[in-house]
């Protein structure tokens, strides 16, 4: 593999990671802190509309918020986190079947994203208590399925493709709008952003 492949990769990897650390659960002190110490670069340069404008966001974050104590600011955003996805009565539901209007939970909908995990062999982790459409989930998904890639696992390309054509790519615009409309805090601006942009941007990858 080539610097270069290399790179890619891990900026991949790196950006799952923190969708992951920002949308499967409040996050805790330990990334808030690494985040206002600047540890996710992002790039000045264009990459992707939605990309670009949740590393936008991002930035204002760590502007806003730098020199706080991470367990303050996490505390923070705990709240509005709860707020948002948690409830009671969330204005957001970070799960696929209640974005889309071609099926919904209690029918096909949660059984055909377990089938597509399942078709690529990766089964939820025990710890997971998350049902299967759950933003958190299927990026969990995303993640195997790139770490597959980079240690050249082809097959793992063709599962990404189908995943993102049938499932994340099918939702992930109108949660982006969503926590627009809901919020007005940086951080999951750029989380809802950077989201959207980074699925575009594997499907471009994985076309």
């Amino acid at each position: 593999m080539s610097v270069d492949q290399q790179a890619l990769y891990d900026a991949r990897l790196e950006l799952v990671d923190f969708l992951v650390d920002a949308l499967y659960d409040v996050p805790d002190p330990e990334f808030v802190g690494r985040l206002l110490d600047g540890g996710l670069e992002t790039p000045e340069a264009a990459v992707e509309d939605d990309l670009d404008r949740g590393f936008e966001y991002l930035r204002e974050f760590v502007a806003e918020r730098e020199g706080e104590d991470p367990d303050d600011v996490a505390d923070d955003l705990n709240v509005e986190y709860t707020r948002l996805f948690v409830g009671p009565r969330p204005p957001v539901q970070p799960h696929e079947t209640y974005f889309r209007e071609d099926t919904d939970f209690l029918s096909t909908g949660l059984a055909e994203v377990e089938a597509s995990y399942g078709a690529a062999g990766w089964s939820k982790p025990q710890s997971v208590s998350e049902e299967a459409d759950f933003a958190g989930v299927e990026l969990l998904f995303l993640r195997d399925l790139v770490d597959r890639q980079r240690r050249g696992e082809e097959a793992a390309v063709g599962y990404e493709r189908v995943f993102l054509d049938e499932h994340l790519g099918e939702w992930v615009e109108d949660f982006r709008d969503a926590v627009r409309e809901e919020t007005d805090e940086p951080f999951y601006l750029a989380a809802a952003h950077v989201f959207a942009g980074l699925v575009a941007f594997e499907r471009d990858l994985v076309a």
